[in-house]
């Protein structure tokens, strides 16, 4: 029978099985994340501009979380695929005090990452994001908002949508991940 310190401390195997996993968990999310090769090194972005303010006509709600009690709109007005394979879109998220986020993001399915280039005002305006850097998105409370929109809805893989009348089609069909 084993002693109870045995199952405290590490003997070199298992310290050497622990390592390898943990090197591999973080391999794999580092591969997710897209933080390994980029499909195409060439890539460049395309021009943006930002876009009309949203319009209260053109919100589709699409569903992130049961765990949040926010609401997420899409301005349909909005959604583009670029010619670089970026889908553009304005989010919109509403809380339960009424209190409302408006940003205009990109989501680039070819490396999983996304970037919030502006963010809407009062006034209509666009202030540009004081970090606009591609990143990865991460599957948080914080990104869920983009997750759900790439995984759930527009991402197939690495493949973005070819056009925003596409986008818009799988957006609206509600294709969202059943987790077990």
């Amino acid at each position: 029978m084993a002693s109870i310190d045995s199952y405290f401390f590490l003997n070199p195997r298992r310290a050497l099985g622990l390592a390898g996993f943990l090197f591999f968990l973080g391999a794999a999310s580092g591969v997710q994340a897209g933080l390994f090769s980029d499909p195409d090194p060439n890539w460049a972005e395309g021009v943006v501009s930002y876009p009309e303010p949203p319009a209260e006509s053109s919100l589709r709600q699409f569903f992130v979380s049961a765990a949040s009690s926010n609401r997420f709109y899409l301005d349909e007005r909005t959604l583009t695929v670029g010619d670089d394979g970026v889908i553009r879109y304005v989010l919109i998220v509403r809380t339960p005090g009424g209190a409302e986020n408006v940003s205009f993001e990109g989501i680039r399915c070819a490396t999983g990452e996304r970037r919030i280039y502006a963010l809407g005002r009062a006034d209509g305006e666009w202030a540009p994001a004081r970090r606009s850097e591609w990143e990865p998105i991460i599957d948080n409370a914080y990104n869920r908002p983009r997750a759900a929109l790439a995984f759930d809805y527009f991402c197939d893989g690495p493949a973005a949508p070819r056009s925003a009348a596409e986008a818009l089609r799988l957006l609206r069909q509600d294709r969202r991940r059943v987790t077990p």
